[in-house]
């Protein structure tokens, strides 16, 4: 039986796991979630995931959140090969630190500016949020000096974890393709996937056009 996905893909963590089990070849029983609807505080979501939050993988009984987590369990599991999360210990470590980037930076500060339009409907963005965004992007851009991906030579889970949110964010706060050309070329690299388009375009399409109907 497949794992199941419980998602939305307006979520960059989701598309993160969206885009995982694309390069993996495996496929996932997706369901939906609306949480404009409240349906990740039912009661029985929150039995599932008391942090009622999207992505949520039920792998037969065995439930798990956050995109980060989910992401390495799936290579873990269902991965031929380990270069999507490598076992050596040195090439693991870039890839976690990357991970935690993403979690720890470029998540919360873009979550400081899109949660206010979502719950609130603010319409503007306050310079100093997206001067923390921007600071962030500088860091990912130095990275990227004299690699391909993210953590090294081959695409990761590094990469898959952060493209969705990279991209998402470049809506709100548009990266400089003058001062960040290593995001850039990167991002057009990650475009060129085969899965791409169906694991992380759509979502980020919707998230756009979502956006654009609140500001008006």
């Amino acid at each position: 039986m497949a794992p199941t996905l419980y998602y939305t893909d307006v979520s960059p963590p989701v598309r993160s796991v969206l885009l995982t089990s694309k390069a993996l070849g495996l496929e996932l029983d997706l369901k939906p979630v609306n949480l404009f609807a409240g349906e990740h505080l039912k009661p029985e979501y929150l039995k599932m995931n008391p942090q009622h939050t999207v992505p949520t993988l039920n792998d037969n009984g065995y439930i798990l959140w956050d995109s980060h987590a989910i992401n390495a369990y799936l290579v873990g599991k269902y991965g031929k090969d380990d270069s999507l999360y490598p076992k050596d210990l040195q090439k693991r470590g870039i890839v976690d630190q990357r991970l935690h980037y993403n979690s720890s930076v470029i998540q919360p500060r873009f979550g400081a500016i899109v949660k206010p339009m979502l719950k609130c409907g603010v319409k503007t963005i306050p310079r100093d949020k997206s001067d923390n965004l921007r600071e962030a992007y500088d860091l990912l851009e130095h990275f990227l000096v004299g690699r391909h991906w993210m953590a090294g030579d081959e695409l990761t889970i590094a990469d898959l974890s952060l493209i969705p949110s990279v991209t998402t964010a470049d809506i709100l706060v548009p990266i400089d393709n003058i001062k960040h050309p290593n995001i850039c070329a990167w991002i057009k690299r990650s475009q060129a996937l085969p899965y791409y388009q169906e694991a992380n375009q759509v979502g980020l399409d919707n998230f756009r056009n979502l956006i654009n109907t609140l500001q008006m």
